[in-house]
């Protein structure tokens, strides 16, 4: 009689214990480059290998990424669109964004350099190429990459709309895609550089404008606000903004290199 029960017990025991462990897991809306760059890759089994914790990436463009967040389908959001992060968190929907690293973006177009853009002024670059009517690859999917970019030609009194379907093409896609349209199209294109260095579809392809301080950009990591959504996984959302703004965790974006170059520079300050 005691075995009849007893057995009954322990099934539903170990089958409660693994549902519990499947769903040790977090979701984070991230921006491609993160994932496209192979950082995610590097650093998020050193995560698992620490808490235990996996953690799921939907990768998408910020805007995008913060959308998904907004609708509470996600545990984290860590992307490189300051504005759009600072106006999600003064809405509500995020919880103290916290600078976590950054890199920088490049111009990237033909060896030729057909629009004679090479140098370190990105401005100039741009100009160059809306006055040569030289083939350009947008992202054009609101992501932080598309909306810096946007920022640029702005800051260049250009509207680049106004050659949208002719020397200036919208892919609607992530960085690689785009890299990949660029490279067919032998075309000029916007790029942050870690998703550059680990692309390796160059083609006719190399980084033609660099070095311009306004090219810098930062990426920020915060948690969903679970008073928004109570489904957010607060504790574990909150262990991993804790371990990647940890010594270990800066110290893992800073190990990541492709051909000895480094991808990520970790800036946490508290």
């Amino acid at each position: 009689m005691v075995i009849k029960w007893i057995l009954p017990f322990l099934v539903s025991l170990i089958t409660t214990q693994a549902v519990f462990a499947q769903e040790k897991f977090i979701v984070i809306a991230s921006t491609t480059s993160t994932q496209d760059s192979g950082l995610f890759g590097h650093i998020l089994p050193l995560f698992k290998a620490k808490t235990g914790i996996e953690a799921r990436v939907v990768a998408q463009g910020s805007g995008q990424a913060l959308a998904t967040a907004k609708r509470g389908d996600a545990d984290v959001v860590f992307v490189h669109d300051e504005v759009a992060e600072l106006k999600f968190v003064e809405e509500g929907f995020g919880i103290e964004r916290c600078e976590v690293m950054y890199n920088d973006f490049v111009i990237v177009g033909p060896k030729n350099d057909p629009a004679n853009t090479a140098g370190k002024d990105a401005i100039a670059a741009l100009k160059k190429i809306e006055a040569t009517k030289a083939p350009f690859a947008s992202r054009g999917d609101k992501s932080g990459t598309h909306a810096a970019e946007l920022r640029y030609w702005k800051a260049a009194n250009i509207d680049p709309q106004i050659g949208k379907g002719r020397w200036y093409r919208e892919t609607g896609s992530g960085m690689g895609p785009t890299l990949n349209t660029a490279s067919a199209m032998n075309a000029y294109a916007f790029a942050d550089r870690g998703t550059w260095l680990s692309f390796k579809n160059r083609g006719e392809l190399t980084v033609l404008v660099e070095g311009d301080t306004r090219l810098f950009n930062q990426y920020g990591v915060t948690l969903v606000n679970p008073a928004k959504h109570a489904h957010v996984k607060k504790e574990m959302g909150m262990r991993f903004i804790d371990w990647i703004t940890s010594p270990e965790g800066q110290a893992a974006i800073a190990s990541y290199s492709i051909k000895g170059k480094q991808l990520f520079f970790p800036n946490y300050r508290k």
